[in-house]
């Protein structure tokens, strides 16, 4: 069900986040197809073969690709995974957690987008891509900026009347991402800003 709804936004229907204590906000999917500033940020910093992990529809994967780079888009919505490819991108069905082509052998992996967050344990979800990646790679993450509370929420997506499971995400400021780091596999974190963004190298 959380797939159907996020597929439904990536169509353009109204979807909401529905948080635990009955906020929502709208899910702006539309902003994912179009560059977004500060995007070059993690472009520029990606090596060959690079994992971009929840791909969405796509929008780093095929810059990644049209820059000539060896690029890979997973998501859990085969719509998402439809897009990326129609945009000249490649992209796979599967979960972060599944088994993957080329593990342990990927160069750089992209958590763009707050996709620290996924599973709402950020330190599980590092230690697997630790796995995945190569002797020398590093994870490029989007983090909340300095000062933000670190936590995991419980949501879940909402159209209208149709609402998915709750399920956890995880918020990772700045200010914690070394120690995260840490307790992911990962022995130095050093973070950067661009366009109002905030962004950490893993390694």
């Amino acid at each position: 069900m959380i797939g159907e709804i996020y597929a439904d936004a990536l169509a353009g229907e109204s979807v909401e986040i529905e948080y635990v204590d009955g906020t929502r906000v709208p899910l702006e999917a539309a902003r994912w197809f179009e560059p977004i500033d500060g995007d070059e940020e993690f472009l520029s910093r990606c090596a060959s073969p690079t994992l971009d992990i929840g791909s969405g529809p796509g929008r780093l994967t095929v810059a990644l690709t049209r820059r000539g780079l060896r690029s890979l888009g997973i998501d859990i919505t085969p719509r998402a995974v439809a897009l990326t490819r129609r945009a000249g991108g490649f992209a796979l069905l599967r979960d972060v957690f599944e088994d993957l082509p080329h593990s342990g052998r990927w160069a750089t992996a992209l958590l763009a987008d707050g996709n620290i967050g996924i599973g709402g344990n950020p330190a599980a979800l590092l230690h697997r891509v630790r796995q995945l990646l190569r002797p020398g790679g590093a994870v490029l993450a989007e983090v909340a900026p300095p000062g933000t509370r670190s936590r995991v929420d419980r949501l879940r997506l909402r159209r209208g009347p149709v609402a998915g499971p709750w399920f956890g995400w995880a918020t990772v400021s700045a200010d914690d991402i070394g120690r995260v780091a840490l307790a992911g596999g990962f022995a130095a974190a050093g973070c950067w800003t661009a366009h109002d963004r905030w962004f950490a190298r893993l390694s």
